[in-house]
């Protein structure tokens, strides 16, 4: 059998080897609970502090501003939550983001409190003008919006967001979960920060929220003092171990992603000659690394479990949305439902070889000729 062809990073990314080491050493020498005061915890207690000094440094932040977090999904509910508990007014974001936003939104309105969904444009970015609407509609409690987009990896206005809900005093969440790591921009202005671990080539499990000096955040769980208290439960020091690898790996993993532009761009460009019916969904500026195509013949699903017959791993959505099967909420809100049904993503990663774009094509060029 050939060598399978994974181009699906922005589900996940594979550990790195120094990563996996640096967890292996951490499972056999610093097990023990980092909370604990004699030498076995604060042993363990070192992986857990090199970790937020590392992440502080990819994220540009004091690491005292550094709350560890099972993954993105809780960073995003811990930021989201706190701050629409804390201060009264509408939730503003829109259905480009991911479920860990949208789920959270929707629970509120379902509880009765206020949400404005903004306007989104056909080339996959929120609409400025509508931000602008909507933070003059009333009081806001917070906005929040993606840097990267999870399945086109479209780049959102993310500073300019920021600077306009800055001059009304609105703070802004921003989940960089697919930006670490790939683009040089991370918001650094936001007011919270959200970063998942297994995005930057380290272990799944473990994620971070950075805040703002000063800023607060109240817990959503309730349990012990962990992380001063905002995020209770014990810190793993074996995921903080490789956490930390992968995060002084990712300082520099911006240039080696825009190195494979040029391989999206050619699978993509033949993606599109092969089927003159075909669409990519999301336009400019996006991160160098995704693509995201409708093929009208084709049910997404359907052509992502034919392909991964041939040997291709892709996706037809969020990763979180696996197994259902309702059209992915982010196409549908741009382009609508049809195209929705029928698209497919592709991300390639700082690994991904002209040889594996090839064989990806040729495993293509073998299931749409089906149609």
């Amino acid at each position: 059998m050939p060598p399978r062809v994974y181009l699906d990073w922005n589900a996940t990314t594979p550990p790195r080897d120094d990563v996996v080491d640096a967890m292996a050493r951490a499972a056999r020498e610093a097990w023990a609970n980092p909370a604990s005061i004699h030498a076995d915890g604060r042993r363990a207690r070192s992986l857990v502090e090199e970790a937020r000094a590392r992440l502080a440094d990819l994220a540009g932040c004091d690491p005292r501003d550094v709350i560890l977090t099972a993954g993105g999904t809780e960073a995003n509910n811990l930021a989201v939550r706190s701050a629409i508990a804390r201060r009264a007014g509408a939730l503003v974001t829109s259905r480009l983001e991911h479920p860990s936003v949208t789920r959270v939104a929707e629970a509120r309105a379902r509880d009765g409190g206020r949400v404005r969904w903004l306007r989104v444009d056909p080339r996959g970015a929120i609409d400025l003008e509508d931000l602008e609407r909507a933070l003059g509609e009333g009081d806001t409690s917070l906005v929040a919006l993606q840097s990267v987009n999870h399945e086109t990896g479209v780049i959102q206005p993310a500073a300019e967001a920021i600077a306009i809900a800055g001059a009304r005093g609105v703070p802004v969440h921003v989940d960089a979960v697919q930006a670490f790591g790939r683009v040089d921009d991370v918001a650094p202005a936001a007011a919270t920060r959200s970063l998942a671990g297994h995005k930057i080539r380290g272990p799944k499990g473990i994620g971070a929220l950075f805040t703002l000096p000063g800023a607060q955040v109240d817990p959503i769980l309730l349990g012990g003092a962990q992380e001063r208290g905002v995020r209770p439960g014990t810190v793993d020091p074996v995921a903080a171990a490789g956490l930390a690898v992968a995060s002084s790996h990712a300082r520099a993993a911006p240039e080696r992603y825009a190195r494979v532009a040029p391989l999206r761009d050619r699978l993509e460009a033949a993606l599109l000659d092969r089927d003159r019916d075909a669409r990519v969904n999301g336009a400019a500026p996006r991160a160098p690394h995704v693509t995201n195509v409708s093929f009208p013949r084709w049910a997404g699903a359907e052509l992502v479990a034919a392909l991964d017959l041939e040997g291709l791993s892709v996706s037809s959505g969020s990763a979180c949305s696996a197994g259902t099967v309702e059209p992915s909420p982010v196409i549908t809100a741009m382009l609508g439902e049809a195209r929705a049904r029928s698209a497919v993503r592709i991300s390639l990663g700082e690994s991904t070889t002209a040889a594996d774009i090839d064989a990806a094509l040729a495993i293509f060029e073998r299931v749409l000729g089906r149609s």
